[in-house]
C-alpha cells in the first residue's frame, strides 16, 4: 500500500476500491441513448492513453487501494492491443471485468479465461431482434444472442444491462425477468439517465417503482425473494423463487446510491471522472506525460467530489440541462 492511502477516501469517508477503465471511445453499435444521432468528435489517437499508460495510470491506483477494475468503452474489445492491456493489468494484484456489447466477445473467451476475467457484463436493451436493431442501429441480435449462451457455457458469469426507456422496451420487463428461469445470469434494468446529446427528460424513465410494479402485476408477492445485496452494490438485487438467475434494479435517478459509492471513472483519454453524473474532469495523462506524479492530481479529484450525483442532489436540477448537458455523452465516459 502506497504511503498516501488515503488518497482514495473523499471528505464524506467514502473509500474508492473500484476503477472503470475506458479503453476506447469507438463502439461497432450506436445505442441511442450512449451516443448522439449525429456521433461524437473522436479524440486524435495521440490523446488517447497506450497500453503502457493504462497500466502505469492503474497500478497507481491500485497502489493506493483499488482491488477491482472494470474495463469499458465505447466497445473495449475493438480495441487492437485490448488482449495486451488485458495481460498487463492481470499482473497486478486486482480483480479484473469487463463491460461489452458482446457482438465480438467469442474471439476473445480464450484470452478473457487465460488472465481471469469471470465476471462479464453484457449490455443487451431488448429481447426482440427488430427493438435491438432499432435501439442499436445495427442489426447483430443473433449474434449478441448466441454469444451470450456461449458465454453462459463457457463459465462466465453474466449480467444484462437493459436500459430502460418509455414507449420502448418496458413492455420487455417481464420477458427479462422470465429470461432468467433456466440460465444463471442476473438482469439488471437500469434508469435511463441524462447525459449530452441523449435527449434526457424525465418521462421517459422507467422508475425502480414501476419496474416492481410489473413484477409485482406477473407475481406473486411470494414469489419474488429480495436477495441480500453485495457491499457498495449499485443495485436492488430480486429472484423469482425456483429460477436459476435473478434480476436487479439500478435506480440511480429516483434512489441514488452515492451514501456508498467507491467507484471512479478513467475516460480514454486519461481524464480521471470521481463521478458519473459530474462534468468536472481531471487530466491525469497529461500529468504523466509531464513526468509528474499522478497522485496528488487523483487526491485533489477526490476531495472535490460532491456527495450525491455531482452536486444535483435533487430531481428538480436533474432536469435543468444546462446542469448535465456539460457533461460527456455516455460512449465517451465508459459504460
Amino acid at each position: 500500500m502506497n504511503k498516501n492511502k488515503n488518497i482514495l477516501t473523499d471528505k464524506f469517508s467514502r473509500q474508492h476500491t473500484y476503477l472503470r477503465i475506458s479503453l476506447t471511445e469507438r463502439c461497432n453499435l450506436r445505442c441511442t441513448y450512449c451516443m448522439p444521432e449525429n456521433g461524437v468528435p473522436l479524440s486524435p489517437k495521440s490523446h488517447l492513453m497506450t497500453y503502457e499508460e493504462i497500466y502505469s495510470i492503474a497500478k497507481t491506483f491500485v497502489d493506493n487501494g483499488i482491488t477491482k477494475i472494470r474495463l469499458t468503452g465505447g466497445e473495449p474489445l475493438v480495441r487492437k492491443d485490448f488482449t495486451v492491456i488485458l495481460k498487463k493489468l492481470a499482473t497486478l494484484p486486482v480483480e479484473l471485468s469487463i463491460t461489452t456489447n458482446a457482438v465480438i466477445i467469442d474471439r476473445f473467451i480464450d484470452d478473457l479465461k487465460t488472465y481471469g476475467v469471470k465476471n462479464i457484463n453484457v449490455s443487451l436493451d431488448s429481447l426482440n431482434k427488430e427493438k435491438f436493431t432499432h435501439i442499436t442501429r445495427r442489426n447483430n441480435f443473433d449474434k449478441v444472442y448466441n454469444n451470450i449462451l456461449k458465454l453462459i457455457n463457457e463459465g462466465f458469469n453474466i449480467k444484462l444491462n437493459a436500459v430502460l426507456m418509455k414507449d420502448f422496451n418496458e413492455d420487455e420487463i417481464v420477458d427479462f425477468i422470465k429470461f432468467t428461469k433456466n440460465l444463471p445470469i442476473s438482469v439488471r434494468f437500469i434508469e435511463f439517465m441524462p447525459f449530452d446529446g441523449n435527449k434526457w427528460d424525465k418521462s421517459k424513465m422507467i422508475s425502480y417503482a414501476e419496474v416492481m410494479q410489473y413484477a409485482e402485476a406477473e407475481f406473486t408477492q411470494n414469489d419474488i425473494l429480495r436477495l441480500q445485496d453485495a457491499p457498495n452494490d449499485t443495485s436492488k438485487n430480486y429472484k423469482i423463487n425456483g429460477y436459476k438467475g435473478s434480476f436487479a434494479i439500478i435506480s440511480s435517478v429516483t434512489n441514488p446510491f452515492c451514501d456508498s459509492c467507491n467507484r471512479l471513472r478513467l475516460t480514454a483519454n486519461g481524464q480521471l471522472k470521481n463521478c458519473l453524473f459530474s462534468a468536472e474532469e481531471s487530466d491525469l495523462l497529461t500529468t504523466l506525460r509531464q513526468g509528474n506524479s499522478i497522485e496528488p492530481v487523483i487526491k485533489k479529484a477526490i476531495e472535490a467530489k460532491f456527495k450525491i450525483r455531482g452536486g444535483m442532489d435533487t430531481l428538480k436540477k436533474l432536469e435543468k440541462p444546462q446542469l448535465h448537458t456539460k457533461n460527456r455523452s455516455m460512449i465517451t465516459i465508459g459504460g
